[in-house]
């Protein structure tokens, strides 16, 4: 990693749970700098658990502990992924998949960005100040009926095919959305799944993430608030935030780049 890219003080911290109606944890998260993300198994396929392990291990395999991190790396990692769960789908009778997505820290004409990537329904939120902004669109039915009018705001979340999305590695569309954005300090970063999003409101995540101090603080809070909303589904949570080394100013943050367990577990 460059002598710049060092300067970029982060604290991590994450958490994983089963919830309160699965058996297993299909959830799979990677917090090994310069990667931090999450692979949510899709549930009613086989091998969830499977396909979300070997996306993070695809991702650790390709990034992790190399100084030469760029946007290449990703579009190999995502190759890897694609390749090493369509390998799981042949042992199983109805195939597998799952979501990726989080953030990768690299230099971009000379300066910390992160790479910011999503197949699936996972998200990346950005707390700055008291601003919680959604990064990621999801690739989800729901959006997409949300995108063209057919599903309100307050209908989405009790909608009866909600977790039904139409990006995965290993599904026939697994496009990534994929952009840099520079990283900025003072800035917090959530990615979870959707056993997070599913449950709370945006505005429920954003007070989370402001009021709590540390990023295990913040995991634990959310991981809490979402078992108590029903956890019904899995639940991992990883908070970023950015300590010094960034940007100090958010003007013209983003540009967009084309890229061809039943415990409470840390991460």
């Amino acid at each position: 990693m460059s002598a710049r890219l060092d300067l970029v003080d982060l604290m991590v911290s994450g958490l994983t749970d089963v919830g309160l109606k699965r058996s297993a944890n299909e959830d799979a998260a990677l917090a090994e700098r310069p990667v931090y993300l999450v692979a949510d198994g899709m549930g009613g396929y086989e091998a969830g658990d499977r396909a979300s392990a070997a996306v993070v291990a695809a991702f650790r395999i390709e990034l992790c502990g190399r100084g030469d991190v760029d946007p290449a790396g990703v579009r190999r990692a995502l190759t890897r992924a694609e390749r090493d769960v369509a390998e799981i789908a042949t042992t199983t009778s109805r195939g597998t998949g799952s979501t990726v997505t989080g953030v990768v820290l690299l230099e971009h004409e000379g300066e910390p960005h992160w790479l910011i990537v999503n197949v699936g329904d996972s998200r990346v939120y950005r707390l700055f100040g008291s601003e919680l902004e959604q990064l990621t669109v999801d690739h989800s039915l729901a959006q997409a009926l949300a995108d063209n009018g057919s599903l309100t705001a307050d209908d989405r979340r009790d909608f009866a095919h909600r977790n039904v999305i139409t990006r995965a590695i290993g599904a026939p569309d697994s496009r990534a959305d994929t952009w840099l954005m520079p990283v900025t300090t003072g800035e917090r970063l959530l990615i979870c799944s959707d056993g997070l999003h599913g449950e709370l409101e945006d505005e429920q995540i954003r007070a989370m993430l402001t009021m709590a101090g540390r990023p295990e603080s913040a995991a634990a809070a959310l991981v809490d608030a979402a078992k108590r909303a029903g956890g019904r589904d899995n639940i991992t949570v990883l908070v970023v935030d950015v300590r010094a080394g960034g940007a100090v100013s958010t003007a013209d943050r983003t540009d967009s780049i084309e890229l061809s367990a039943s415990a409470t577990i840390p991460i």
